[in-house]
């Protein structure tokens, strides 16, 4: 039954007449929806930041807080990976680190990565967390063709590869981003759940937004500038400690061959929390 259907049945008092527009109002959508939940943050503390004002990467560690690879040298996307140094694609100041993708004169690209450990396995090093608060601030590139992300992995590769893509982004389409969580056996993805948060077209290249997740034993929360935008249950096997990548790549099997060069992700700071005990 029609909600004008409804009203016709009931005396036309100002209290049903009341109702009938509550009900017109509500099934038409002319009520702005509820805003999402905020984070809250007041039971976590501090326990890693990088605002980037000089160089702590290195090509493969160790003892510096940054390597600018994959621990697992499986280097990714239409580009090669940049080390640190006059040609790199790294650069440092009071507003954070830039990360540039160029092309040469042969038309090949160079990209940039930052790992929080310098390789997977015995002896790794560097910084890695079990469940908590993980967050970049960031301004993206635009132009169809380029791949920024902030990502997680695992550290306990022994069964599977657990992956949290807290944010990737497709420069073709300026309006949205994906977040995807993967476990990996034997190169095949048994998870795959994954979801696109729809922004304003130009937000996310125009000025600074923090991309975070919030990981707890049952439930992961997903935010964009501290709203919450997506919420999933915690895998099993995500209940292990996480270490976190930022990259800027080309491609990733979407057409790039009329992006300009350079191209330039601008990285404010990365913060990590965990819950107080």
């Amino acid at each position: 039954m029609e909600t004008a259907d409804y009203c016709k049945l009931r005396p036309r008092t100002g209290q049903f007449l009341f109702l009938c527009l509550m009900l017109w109002a509500w099934s038409n959508n002319a009520f702005a929806q509820m805003p999402e939940a905020a984070l809250d943050l007041s039971g976590y503390h501090q326990t890693f930041i990088d605002t980037f004002s000089k160089s702590d990467i290195t090509a493969y560690g160790p003892g510096s807080k940054w390597i600018a690879h994959t621990p697992w040298n499986g280097d990714f996307g239409d580009d090669v990976f940049g080390n640190p140094g006059p040609n790199g694609p790294f650069s440092f100041s009071s507003n954070g680190l830039s990360i540039t993708a160029s092309k040469d004169q042969t038309g090949k690209w160079q990209a940039g990565l930052i790992c929080s450990v310098d390789k997977d396995g015995t002896g790794q090093q560097g910084f890695s967390q079990r469940y908590g608060y993980f967050e970049m601030r960031a301004i993206l590139p635009d132009g169809a063709g380029v791949w920024p992300a902030f990502w997680l992995i695992g550290t306990d590769k022994s069964k599977s590869v657990s992956e949290i893509d807290i944010m990737e982004y497709y420069g073709h389409s300026d309006d949205t981003y994906h977040i995807t969580e993967h476990n990996w056996v034997n190169g095949k993805d048994v998870l795959g759940a994954w979801h696109v948060v729809n922004v304003p077209p130009g937000s996310l290249t125009t000025r600074p937004n923090t991309f975070g997740v919030l990981i707890t034993p049952n439930v992961m929360t997903f935010y964009l500038n501290r709203v919450e935008v997506w919420s999933s249950p915690t895998p099993p096997e995500y209940r292990q400690p996480m270490y976190i990548l930022a990259n800027l790549a080309i491609g990733g099997g979407w057409p790039f061959g009329a992006l300009s060069s350079p191209k330039i992700m601008k990285i404010q700071d990365i913060e990590v929390y965990a819950a107080n005990p």
